[in-house]
């Protein structure tokens, strides 16, 4: 019972609670927020909780579906269904019968029953019967009638009827083939009738639904004449204004035919259609005997048998070509048909797609683009081509074929359709031009789409794509170029023989033309077909410049430039043949950019003046034909074509002159274009220059062509030197009411006063001169902002889908193609689409809008202003009343105009650019604000685009007026457009202007925004809510106070009836379809979120309603609002991850990943990535299984998508190196997996590797890795596409490189070895990728070689510790390589390839030459063919390389060599491999370093010098600048190498080294070239060797590197050590002589090395000390080869000083308390930063030496003091001194003992200076306790030094002394620095000779350490006094002598016996002490009887004890050491 209770609490709603709500939006809002919470529950319940919940739930949802207040609204009635439906498909259906009856008698009710309660009956019932109700046949029946009963009462609600017809549609989906067919059919008439005749679009779509559904599922309706009577109800309903309703009938129509689809012969023989039957098909004619086979055998009264309608494919799509090309039907029809054919295709679905390619293609390019009734009208064939183009482009290749269905549409295209022309088989008829066209547009997109792959079928698609390049249709011709400019993009190894074969066409063409004269005009065409092919494919050559040359370059303008000349002997017609090609060809050349033209510059501008002169007074046009006349327009064009493409690709060369002398020329174009007749046509085909274009064509052309270089000329050169009435030109072209081009007859009757409806939907590609900008709600990008740029206005609404695009469609008046303009063949972005260019009418508007948008902001304000009323006038005059047409056009016009300038000005793109005052922003608002309110939607976008800017240039006091004047206008004018239009302006204001500044109007716009949301009007809602969803995006935390308001009302109104599509009037209904309100107000609560932010957290009510809302709009069924909802849990999960549940929304997005839709999957991918951005793993388990191989199989159909791309390789950084053998899988899986493509499902499965033998690949070595390769027998079957495998590749190469850094940082890192067991795998992938057939997979192989090459080259084989770990896989890394230089290959590949050669022989893996095998076989190959220097040397199979490519693959040899050369010193065996090329190596390396040189210093040839190409100069010198940019990139990937090899072979002294640096030849070195050995002549050398200076600039630029920030710098940062390296061997005096001396040189040199050590590292100094030393000890001054004095040696100083200050300066860097005594160093010096400053005071005593003695002291005083200041310096005790002692030990030595005479008293001066600084640090020290001990120890050792190492020239009454002596002896009992000061004792008493100083220190020292080891017993101390003892000793017998002797033994032999009788207990002191007296009494014996004979009794006895516990120690010892003896012996006797 317990139980019962908390089931009827979960689901119980709160009655009490509901009534006491007053108001009923709060209280469906209450019924929401409950309906929400039990469709969590019950989505949650498993199928025995639904069970047991039914009833609980069902009783509760049939009360609140009966509630009166507040009655069932459309989201209530929705969830409510939901709930349904899921207790009934999960639980059990007990309670399904009384259920459906409840609704059923719901439905059955009264009149009196409200409308809301039948409505959500309905809904239910649908639900329910959708859920069970094949459960539930017996009442279907009862429920069907009673819908249909209902839907006969309700005629005038639509949202109730269309509701019905959903429902009913559900009722026989489950029913099926069980239904009733009587009723069956009544309702199958009902909606038919329905869809035929109907009004509301929700209706039409309800039945549309219900027939599609009652088709698929009941047996009843699959009949010829059902099918007939169904397709013209379809056709009807295509005919309407309503995309959704289109969609829906297309979607039924091509349910209808696929459900007829049959491919069974039997069936097909039944075939029940009436129509005509080709011959080819008679032999399946049905006979009579087959057709009486299948009738019913009796004439008993059973049913009769229906003969089911089956359809072939061919059939299927002649269906719907027959109504498409009826002349008759309308646009909107034809458009649904494009939909049905989409349909069609993807629900046949990739398997029948593919395999009937050619069918499909064959009858959308020959059945319907080529039809007469379709050909007839241009505009009917340009909309047909892009629906074909969409189909075939986007739906079939984009979304249905995979990489090989590709392929093989390529070859069907190819073969089937472009190779039959011209016409070669009987049978096959020649294709007509618009098949042509549509089939190369599809050839284009295949071949951009497969990329690389391309290259399979290159030779065919060449071939074809030549032979029909010579087609006389023009249009075909400029299609033919551009799929050849896609196709050589793809496959750039066909560029050269393209151009070759186009070049020599074009000769061959023009020659034929010049002596045959032809009459027809195909001859003539052929020549622009070559022509615009030639220019296509050579304007792609600057994106790929290795496959380009410049000889062929040179050729083609030579041609071009002796046409124009010799262009005047023909006739017209030839001549401008000839013209034309020529200014094509030159056209096409600009494209190479500034380096090609600026030679060829003032040439240039000498043909273009002549084609364009001005035309003189006497030039009277009217005595010339229209013929004539013709040709001079032609002309002009032609050069005006050339002139824009100068114009687009070379403004760099745009100088003031350059403008002034264009900006002429156009002038005088347009004073031509003014002389022209006024009647531009004729029908008298001799006086036409082509039979197609009239003089008005010609006139158009020119006028375009002036229009757009005079746009380009403006935005680049400012509007210097135009002419003064451009602007009003401009206006008049698309603003003037008569000068326009008026539309054809039939177009102006359709359109006039009474019947014009939309500008939109006029057919005739003109549509009164609208301008092209507008696209529906998106407005293009202006010229100034690049056209097809990010600038876009790009609309939210905007879909980009086909069948979306396919409805634009319907709205765009002028339609583009690429032959409107050939001159986009060259100017448009390579890797860009076909600009659809609009034609040359349309063309004309567009750049004069261009042209006005940039100079408007440029004039006075005057001027503006007169321009301004100019346009205004325009507008208002009478003469459009009668003209509302071009009333339309101008206003788009305008408004796009007005748009236009106001952007430019806001952007600041020109500095001038100023549009402020009062009056001119006072007119442009009034025109504006007309627009603002007119019925047109895409105009008023326009003009609240423009109204939003506007006011952010107009100040506050303008933005207040025009609020004002919009809230006035929303008050008082009722019309729904112009309030619509206002609310979206107040929100373009508001976000426009900014937070700050209009939060002043805050409080205006929100509370007028907010009222027009709740209008009833769909068209004010909608637009009013855009508004606020704006204002709430750009008000930011201002908004923060109106955020519980606004959420409150979009709640109700999302809940509310009144703004949704099932209202019941039929207008409020149909708008809505088309602006829904859900999407928007999804949109508005996106803005709150991002208002709210973080504070989510804390606001739980807000948040609640927030998901809750969020969670009912993802269900809902536009994927609009689906997609705006995703967004906002994508935020809400950002702001709030807490309270969002992560596991429904990672499985949400999971499924959008596979949707039909294209923006609705990027968004989920976007969510995946921000999510998984943190933790990838923990996104992974919370998803459903399967979510990798997902998202694999998404980036396989979209394989260049980033945002995939970006979470694989995120997902990657995160795990890669805690698991790296899971992503070694992953890439493996990638690399072998199979996709099926089968009826639209994407099945997987992995390769299995193949059980039989192996697969010969020509290389049995490669026998077993090529396991996986084997190439499968499949017909369904084929890899991932090979982007995706490109990217798995490409993911193991940063995987790789991730684990090589970390590796590298952590070198005890167990990464290795976890790679270690998977470098099978890993180069088993390299192998695959590096011989596939697709060159970009292939180069990836090679990178990931190379990185397993750098990376485990040393690595041992863990199984076998002596041989290298790769040693096992040399086969398949040899045979990796083979493909790379196959004749299919490319100079990249083959590059990368010898990295890998050489990197392979570098490592080591090989060290037996002979073993290398194929690999140094590869590298000496490529060596030997290049250093011959053939002209065309090939590299392997691959051939025909071009001049920059060959570069490029020699360096790369060159480089590979040097590499070598620069391993062999560390490992030798390379040099055996090194060795025998070496000669011809060393000239090659510096030839290169010469023309990298040349090519980076040189000057740019200038045009003055250069004349044409064809002089009599090499092509390759004049055109140096035109491929600098491309070869400098492959010298500056080598020349380092190249350096360092060199410097190593310098630094081996090998003689033929410095033949080659001295440009020698080196073969004449006859037979010693090959040895290495020293030469005996190469010590010093005054002048630098030949290459001295090559080899210094190169190593000097690169060191200054670049401009920052300019890109063109020699080396990184990281090389800068590498090349100081190298220099410092090239300034070896054997190779630069004194030229690094010289003044100029020198300093420069000097500057730089400045710079360095003040930025870069430790490494750095440390080279260039070494450097600066070298040239110190190595400067000629040092070794006396300058005997000159004077200037010369003050110059020396100069540099020597130079050199020893860049040493100091080092130290100072490290040490800033050398400079400055105040500073503290305080970190710690790091080992490197210790030996970088021992390195340097090092340096500093060497260079010190060199100078000359004048300068000398001071140089040694600077020193001492650096020394000294580092002895005080607490960060240097432990390391730095005691490695420096040393130095400081050899300095002393040097500047005591080689003093001369005349600087003696300096230099005592500076050691008496020196040893006071020494001996005041150790005071301080001494005073700082224990802290200070290494200082102590280091000052004891430095003051000691400076007595004793050299000379000690202190005067012997030095007061130092006695103080030095203090500090030793109080060291001495110091047990810390007792050793030391014992040390310092024993070198302050063993100095020998002494002298007078010396002895004076004995004199000082002997007493107090006599004292001192007497001194009482003190353990502490007793280890010094023994030393001490042994010291004196030591002193007395190997010093002292003679009298001197006697003395000492006198005093120490006392001393020795009172150490010894203090330290009587401690035998080890007492037989010491024995030892030391032993040493006197040998040293004088004599001398020591003395003495003993003076000591008293006891003392002697106690001498005696002493010296025999010695004498018995040392036998002891003796004794020990004989006994020893034996022991070294072996032992015999083992049984002892």
């Amino acid at each position: 019972m317990a139980d019962d209770d908390i089931h009827t609490e979960a689901v119980q709603l709160d009655v009490t609670k509901l009534t006491a709500i007053t108001e009923e939006p709060q209280q469906q809002l209450f019924v929401l927020s409950f309906l929400s919470s039990l469709e969590r529950l019950v989505d949650r319940l498993d199928a025995d909780g639904a069970s047991a919940y039914q009833l609980y739930v069902q009783k509760e949802l049939l009360r609140i579906v009966q509630f009166t207040t507040p009655a069932p609204t459309r989201l209530i009635r929705n969830v409510a269904g939901r709930c349904f439906h899921a207790i009934f498909e999960k639980g059990d259906r007990k309670l399904l019968y009384d259920t459906i009856n409840e609704l059923l008698a719901l439905i059955n009710a009264g009149k009196d029953k409200d409308i809301r309660i039948k409505h959500a009956a309905v809904h239910c019932l649908g639900e329910v019967f959708a859920a069970a109700g094949d459960s539930a046949v017996s009442v279907a029946t009862f429920a069907a009638s009673s819908l249909l009963k209902l839907l006969k009462n309700s005629q005038n609600h639509c949202g109730l009827r269309g509701s019905t017809f959903r429902a009913l549609g559900k009722v026989f989906r489950m029913v099926a083939a069980m239904s009733d067919e009587n009723i069956a059919r009544d309702v199958w008439k009902q909606a038919r009738n329905t869809v035929g005749s109907e009004k509301s679009a929700v209706v039409q779509g309800g039945a549309l639904q219900c027939l599609e559904e009652m088709m698929k599922n009941t047996p009843y309706f699959t009949t010829q004449s059902d099918y007939e009577k169904l397709q013209s109800g379809i056709l009807k309903a295509l005919d309407t204004t309503s995309a959704s309703v289109r969609k829906a009938a297309a979607s039924c129509l091509a349910s209808v035919l696929v459900l007829a689809y049959s491919n069974e012969p039997a069936e097909l023989i039944n075939k029940n259609l009436k129509r005509r039957r080709t011959a080819k098909r008679n032999s399946m004619a049905p006979t009579d005997d087959d057709v009486g086979m299948e009738r019913p055998g009796s004439p008993a009264p059973s049913k009769k048998q229906v003969v089911r309608m089956a359809l072939t494919l061919e059939d299927i799509l002649k269906q719907i070509s027959t109504q498409y090309v009826k002349p008759t039907i309308s646009h909107r029809v034809r458009a649904g048909l494009a939909q049905t054919y989409i349909d069609v295709m993807v629900r046949l679905g990739p398997t029948v797609v593919e395999s009937q390619y050619g069918l499909i293609s064959n009858h959308l390019l020959v059945d319907i683009l080529s039809h007469p009734g379709i050909i007839i009208n241009r505009f009917r064939v340009l909309t047909t081509r892009k629906y074909v183009r969409i189909i075939l482009e986007e739906v079939i290749c984009g979304k249905l074929l995979g990489e090989t269905g590709q392929l093989n549409a390529v070859r069907k295209l190819v073969n089937d359709v472009i190779k039959n022309y011209p016409q070669v088989i009987k049978e096959k008829s020649e294709p007509s031009k618009h098949t042509l066209t549509g089939a190369l547009h599809a050839l284009a997109h295949l071949i951009k789409t497969l990329g690389s792959a391309t290259a399979l079928v290159q030779d065919i698609v060449r071939d074809g794509l030549i032979q029909v390049l010579q087609h006389p249709s023009y249009t075909v011709q400029i299609t033919t170029s551009w799929c050849l400019r896609a196709f050589v993009m793809a496959v750039p190894l066909q560029l050269l023989p393209i151009l070759t074969i186009c070049m020599n066409n074009v000769n061959r063409e023009l020659a034929q033309l010049t002596t045959r004269r032809p009459t027809s005009t195909e001859a003539f065409r052929r020549c622009t077909g070559y022509a615009n092919g030639l220019a296509a494919a050579i304007s792609s050559a600057p994106v790929q410049p290795l496959y380009a040359s410049v000889d062929v370059t040179s050729r083609i303008l030579s041609l071009a430039t002796s046409l124009l000349k010799s262009s005047g002997d023909y006739d017209l017609r030839i001549s401008s043949t000839q013209i034309q090609v020529a200014w094509i060809l030159i056209g096409g050349l600009m494209a190479l950019g500034p380096n090609f033209v600026k030679i060829h510059l003032s040439q240039l501008l000498l043909l273009w003046k002549n084609a364009l002169p001005k035309p003189l007074a006497k030039d009277s046009t009217t005595e010339r034909s229209l013929l004539e006349l013709s040709f001079l327009s032609h002309v002009r064009e032609c050069a005006l074509g050339s002139i824009l493409s100068f114009l687009e690709f070379n403004h760099r060369l745009l100088t003031t002159d350059v403008s002034k002398r264009i900006a002429a020329m156009l002038q005088n174009s347009t004073l031509f274009l003014n002389t022209l007749p006024s009647k531009k046509t004729t029908d008298d085909v001799s006086q036409l220059l082509s039979p197609s274009l009239q003089l008005l064509d010609f006139d158009l052309m020119v006028r375009r062509r002036v229009l757009q270089c005079y746009v380009k000329l403006v935005k680049l050169s400012h509007a210097e030197a135009l002419q003064a009435n451009l602007l009003t030109i401009a206006v008049t072209f698309f603003a003037d009411p008569e000068k326009y081009t008026p539309s054809s007859l039939s177009t102006a009757i359709a359109n006039s006063v009474g019947n014009f409806e939309s500008l939109w939907e006029i057919g005739d590609n003109y549509a009164y001169g609208v301008a092209g900008f507008v696209k529906g709600y998106d407005i293009d990008a202006y010229a100034f902002e690049g056209r097809g740029s990010k600038k876009t206005i790009q609309h939210w609404m905007t879909r980009d889908s086909p069948e979306a695009k396919i409805e634009d469609t319907l709205h765009t008046p002028v339609l583009g193609s690429i032959e409107h303009d050939s001159v986009s063949l060259y100017l448009t972005e390579v890797e860009g689409d076909d600009a659809s260019l609009a034609p040359p009418a349309t063309a004309v508007v567009n750049s004069a809008i261009d042209l006005f948008t940039v100079l408007l902001p440029m004039q006075p304000p005057k001027v503006q202003e007169s321009i301004l009323e100019q346009i205004a006038t325009f507008l208002a005059s009478k003469s459009l009343e009668r003209d509302p047409g071009r009333k339309a056009a101008m206003t788009v016009n305008v408004a796009v105009a007005l748009l236009g300038t106001i952007k430019l000005t806001i952007g600041h793109e020109i500095p001038s650019a100023n549009l402020n005052t009062p009056s001119v922003l006072k007119i442009i608002s009034e025109l504006l604000q007309g627009f603002v309110v007119l019925p047109d939607s895409y105009v008023r976008n326009v003009a609240y685009e423009a109204l939003g800017r506007l006011c952010s240039i107009g100040g506050n006091a303008f933005t207040g007026n025009m609020v004002n004047w919009l809230v006035d206008t929303i008050v008082n004018n009722r019309d729904p457009n112009a309030r619509a239009g206002s609310a979206v302006a107040l929100g373009c204001i508001h976000s426009h202007v900014g937070g700050m500044a209009a939060g002043f109007h805050l409080k205006t716009i929100i509370g007028i925004l907010m009222s027009l949301s709740n209008d009833p009007h769909p068209i004010v809602h909608f637009w009013a809510l855009e508004g606020l969803s704006r204002t709430i995006d750009s008000a930011g935390l201002t908004f923060a106070s109106y955020v519980t308001s606004t959420l409150g009302m979009l709640s109700q109104l999302y809940v509310a009836e009144t703004h949704n599509a099932e209202v019941g009037s039929l207008a409020t209904s149909n708008l809505e379809l088309e602006l829904p309100t859900q999407s928007i107000l999804v949109r508005c609560i996106d803005s709150l979120i991002g208002v709210l932010g973080p504070d989510l957290q804390d606001i739980t009510k807000a948040r609640e309603l927030i998901l809750t809302m969020i969670g009912q709009f993802l269900k809902e069924s536009d994927y609009g609002t689906q997609m705006e909802a995703l967004r906002c849990l994508e935020h809400l999960s950002m702001f709030a991850a807490g309270h969002v549940d992560m596991g429904l929304y990672v499985k949400r997005l999971q499924k959008e990943l596979s949707s039909e839709q294209g923006k609705l999957r990027d968004i989920a991918i976007n969510g995946l990535f921000q999510l998984m951005k943190g933790d990838a793993e923990r996104i992974l388990i919370s998803a459903d299984p399967g979510l990798e191989e997902q998202l694999w199989t998404t980036l396989d159909e979209n394989p260049t998508h980033e945002g995939i791309q970006n979470i694989l390789r995120n997902w990657m950084s995160q795990t890669g190196l805690e698991d790296p053998a899971k992503w070694v899988d992953r890439c493996q899986t990638v690399m072998t997996k199979l996709v099926e493509r089968k009826a639209g499902i994407v099945q997987t499965q992995e390769v299995k590797p193949p059980s039989s033998g192996p697969v010969d690949l020509g290389d049995e070595e490669v026998a077993g890795m090529a396991g996986g390769e084997k190439e499968s027998q499949r017909t369904a079957q084929e890899p991932l596409r090979w982007q995706v495998r490109t990217f798995a590749i490409d993911v193991l190469g940063e995987l790789l490189s991730l684990a090589a850094h970390e590796i590298t940082n952590n070198s005890g890192s167990p990464l290795e070895d976890k790679f270690v067991e998977r470098i099978g795998d890993i180069v088993k992938m390299a192998f695959s990728a590096s011989t596939s057939n697709v060159v970009n997979l292939r180069l990836g192989g090679l990178r990931i070689i190379n990185q397993v090459l750098k990376m485990f080259g040393h690595t041992p084989d863990p199984d076998f510790a002596d041989a290298p770990l790769l040693e096992q896989y040399q086969a398949q890394i040899g045979s990796a390589m083979t493909p790379a230089f196959a004749a299919d290959s490319s100079p990249e590949l083959a590059t990368a390839a010898i990295n890998v050669c050489a990197g392979f022989i570098a490592t080591g893996i090989v060290k037996d030459v002979d073993r290398m095998g194929r690999i140094l076989k590869l590298l000496t190959n490529a060596l030997e063919n290049f250093s011959t220097d053939t002209e065309n040397a090939s590299i392997g199979d691959l051939k025909g390389l071009s001049s920059n490519a060959q570069v490029m693959v020699k360096m790369a040899v060159l480089r590979a060599w040097a590499e070598l050369q620069v391993a062999s010193k560390q490992q030798k065996y390379l040099a055996d491999v090194v060795k025998p090329y070496i000669t011809t190596l060393a000239p090659m390396w510096l030839s290169s370093l010469r023309e990298f040189a040349r090519l980076r210093f040189e000057p740019d040839v200038s045009p003055n010098n250069s004349g044409t190409a064809s002089l009599g100069g090499s092509i390759d010198t004049i055109y140096a600048a035109l491929n600098r940019e491309t070869l400098l990139r492959f010298y500056q990937d080598s020349w380092l190498k190249l350096v360092d090899a060199i410097a190593s072979l310098i630094e081996e002294d090998s003689q033929f080294v410095f033949d080659a640096l001295d440009g020698k030849d080196s073969s004449s070195a006859g037979n010693n070239a090959n040895g290495s050995g020293p030469r005996d002549d190469i010590n010093y050398r005054d002048e630098p060797v030949a290459f001295f200076f090559v080899l210094f600039g190169i190593a000097f630029e690169a060191l200054v590197g670049g401009r920052p920030g300019a890109g063109d710098s020699l080396a990184t940062k990281e090389q800068t050590l590498e090349i100081l390296l190298a220099l410092k061997k090239i300034l070896h005096p054997s190779v630069c002589g004194h030229a690094i001396y010289q003044e100029v040189i020198f300093s420069e040199t000097m500057d730089l090395l400045d710079r360095l050590v003040l930025t870069e590292g430790m490494a750095v100094k440390l080279a260039i000390v070494d450097i600066a030393r070298a040239l110190c000890v190595e400067h000629p001054a040092a070794r006396g080869k300058t005997g000159k004095e004077g200037d010369r040696l003050t110059e020396d100083i100069d540099q020597l000083f130079e050199l020893t200050r860049l040493i100091v300066l080092v130290l100072a860097g490290m040490l800033p308390n050398l400079v400055d005594s105040k500073t503290m160093v305080r970190q710690q010096l790091s080992e490197e930063a210790v030996d970088l400053i021992r390195t340097s005071l090092d340096a500093l005593v060497d260079a010190a030496e060199v100078f000359p003695a004048v300068i000398r002291m001071d140089l040694y005083a600077s020193i001492l003091h650096i020394f000294t200041t580092i002895f005080g310096t607490g960060v240097c005790q432990s390391e730095v001194i005691p490695r420096s002692l040393p130095i400081f030990k050899r300095f002393i030595q040097i500047i005591t003992k080689n003093g001369n005479k005349n600087d003696a008293e300096l230099v005592v001066m500076m050691v008496r200076s020196s040893l006071s600084s020494i001996m005041r640090v150790l005071d301080h020290a001494k005073l700082r306790g224990e802290v200070a001990i290494p200082c102590i120890r280091n000052t004891l050792m430095a003051a000691t030094i400076v007595v004793t190492a050299g000379v000690n020239i202190l005067p012997p009454n030095d007061s130092q002394l006695p103080a030095l002596v203090s500090h030793v002896l109080s060291s001495l009992t110091d047990p810390s620095t007792a050793t030391i000061a014992a040390q310092c004792t024993r070198t302050l008493v063993s100095t020998n000779p002494k002298t007078a100083t010396d002895q004076e220190l004995i004199r000082i020292l002997l007493p107090k350490l006599i004292t001192f080891v007497t001194s009482p017993y003190e353990p502490s101390e007793e280890p010094a006094k023994s030393a001490i003892a042994q010291i004196l000793t030591h002193f007395a017998t190997s010093i002292l002598y003679g009298a001197q002797l006697k003395i000492a033994i006198t005093l120490f032999v006392p001393m020795l016996l009172e150490h010894a009788r203090l330290n009587q207990e401690r035998r080890d002191v007492v037989k010491e002490t024995g030892g030391r007296l032993l040493e006197l009494a040998g040293a004088d014996r004599d001398g020591f009887k003395a003495v003993v004979a003076g000591l008293g009794p006891e003392q002697r006895t106690f001498l005696e004890s002493i010296i025999k516990s010695a004498v018995a120690s040392d036998q002891g010892e003796v004794k020990r050491e004989r006994g020893q003896g034996p022991s070294i012996e072996l032992k015999m006797n083992f049984g002892a």
